[in-house]
């Protein structure tokens, strides 16, 4: 089974969070993960970026941008510049994020 915790849980609200970083601390529990964010650009487009450790490729769409991620074992801090991914994927800037799944 599947279990994520989504934050904002109401699907209406938004995070509203302004700086361009996220970081999180990961223990490698030898099992499947992934998280998700959602981002606002400068063309008030909704896009998500997804890593995930069982992907071997990146993938660039209009609206998801999904990408491998290597976790060694034991604890793993992920700091992911949401700006500049945000400009390398789609060319746009971001604004603000708007949701984060784990």
């Amino acid at each position: 089974s599947t279990t994520y915790i989504t934050c904002p849980a109401d699907p209406k609200k938004t995070l509203g969070i302004k700086l361009p970083f996220l970081v999180m601390i990961i223990k490698n529990l030898k099992k499947y993960f992934t998280f998700e964010v959602q981002v606002l650009d400068d063309k008030n487009v909704r896009r998500r970026f997804r890593a995930s450790n069982y992907q071997s490729t990146t993938r660039v769409k209009p609206f998801i941008c999904t990408m491998p991620m290597r976790l060694d074992d034991g604890w793993n801090q992920i700091q992911f510049n949401l700006s500049d991914f945000t400009r390398r994927a789609y060319g746009t800037n971001y604004i603000e994020t708007l949701r984060v799944q784990v």
